[in-house]
């Protein structure tokens, strides 16, 4: 019995931090629309692709992935700030890759709307994302 409510606990504790998960990376004047989730051949997981939009003046404060994500910009001009390297400024059709675990943050930079493309080869049942202070 003692197994059970364990379990049960733990389970919930994962859907209660996947919800605020959720809640904190829809930030305001941002949109994130997941297209598609699937189980890689490599044991443990998943490769997950997002459109994201950001309005202008917009971003997503500091945070990690449990795994490599590429990024390809379909419309607009991001700066992404990578923790210990130079601000780096892409345009639509530029592409970057940022390396599982590094503490990053994103702001629209330009005057329009900015369309991303997202694809995270992250470990299964982990949070895709996770802020950081």
């Amino acid at each position: 019995m003692m197994k059970r409510k364990t379990m049960a606990g733990q389970v919930l504790g994962w859907m209660l931090l996947g919800a605020a998960t959720v809640a904190w990376a829809q930030q305001a004047g941002m949109r994130r629309t997941e297209l598609q989730r699937h189980d890689l051949s490599v044991p443990g997981h998943e490769v997950v692709q997002v459109r994201v939009e950001f309005d202008p003046g917009s971003g997503i404060p500091k945070h990690t992935h449990p795994g490599d994500e590429m990024i390809y910009i379909l419309e607009g001009t991001i700066e992404y700030r990578i923790e210990g390297q130079p601000p780096a400024t892409l345009k639509a059709g530029q592409a970057a890759t940022i390396p599982a675990g590094a503490v990053h943050s994103a702001r629209n930079a330009g005057s329009g709307v900015v369309a991303a493309l997202s694809t995270y080869v992250v470990e299964k049942g982990k949070p895709l994302m996770m802020p950081v202070k």
